[in-house]
């Protein structure tokens, strides 16, 4: 997804000159396209996540459309004084954009897994907050983020995410179909991030049934749709590589129990969700051993 997010990002800012990307201290033999491109709109800001912050908003201020490309953890939970009131309250034009969300970077300890961040940001008003589920949901994020001028989040695993195969059109807020097993409407899976894609391919090798959908903008929704299409359904399993307090499950229940009570709906779908419990992982290791260790597998009791 990184590849995706920074081959796309130089090839708009050929045509708009307004597009700045500042980085961490790091995205050595990544960034690189972008940098020879665009060596006058791109700067290594160090080790300091936090000042890079306030230097991002005031760059928006000049009239730049600026992404902030950093850790996990380091331009998000590091700075949420700084994004909280030099970006959002300000309506900055800047996008934050982790690499190595969820365990992407297990082996390097419980510093490197950002598992809390979605539902943090979610909390903050005018944020966008997206996580795709694989390369072409990046680029289409990133052509509504490129065009708007109000802050967003984007977050990415690491490299080599294969496409879904998706059986709909991309749209903001939107619930976006990946597989399809049957049109019985018994079973729906929901998810986001690079953990749709193991969905993804399990469904599809075990010939499921299920449906599978990605919900790659977690803000804003478009709630009564999402509703709409999720009450067909008599069971959702959602599946998240996120702490479940404040995370995807917890939103799609929010939507299904705020939307019943004005609905004309006799009763709503039974809901699981696949997600961290509230706890840290003090173990080290590879992206695959921490979700099982985590539990996120379990979803394939529901296949």
């Amino acid at each position: 997804m990184r590849d995706t997010f920074v081959t796309n990002l130089a090839k708009l800012a050929q045509n708009d000159e307004k597009i700045f990307l500042v980085c961490g201290d790091l995205g050595f033999n990544v960034l690189e396209e972008f940098a020879d491109l665009h060596p006058t709109r791109f700067l290594n800001g160090g080790i300091s996540e936090q000042n890079i912050a306030g230097l991002c908003a005031g760059l928006s201020r000049e009239g730049y459309t600026v992404y902030f490309y950093s850790i996990g953890n380091f331009p998000t939970l590091r700075c949420m004084e700084q994004i909280r009131y030099d970006i959002a309250y300000h309506n900055a034009n800047v996008n934050i954009v982790a690499v190595g969300g969820g365990y992407a970077y297990g082996s390097l300890g419980t510093s490197h897994h950002a598992t809390e961040e979605i539902g943090m940001l979610r909390m903050i008003p005018n944020m966008m907050v997206t996580s795709p589920s694989d390369p072409s949901e990046v680029k289409n994020i990133l052509d509504i983020t490129s065009k708007s001028t109000s802050p967003s989040y984007m977050r990415l695993n690491r490299s080599g995410e294969e496409t879904i195969n998706y059986l709909n059109t991309f749209s903001l807020g939107e619930l976006h179909l990946a597989y399809s097993g049957s049109r019985q409407k018994n079973k729906a899976f929901i998810s986001n991030g690079a953990i749709c894609f193991e969905v993804y391919k399990d469904l599809v090798a075990s010939k499921s049934s299920a449906d599978l959908f990605s919900l790659p903008i977690v803000k804003p929704l478009e709630e009564e749709s999402i509703f709409t299409q999720l009450a067909q359904y008599n069971e959702i399993i959602v599946v998240e590589e996120h702490q479940l307090n404040g995370g995807l499950g917890s939103t799609i229940q929010g939507i299904i129990c705020d939307h019943f009570v004005i609905s004309d709906s006799n009763s709503i779908p039974k809901i699981h969700r696949i997600g961290i419990q509230d706890s840290f992982q003090s173990l080290a290791g590879s992206q695959d051993f921490l979700r099982e260790k985590a539990g996120l597998f379990n979803y394939r009791n529901y296949l």
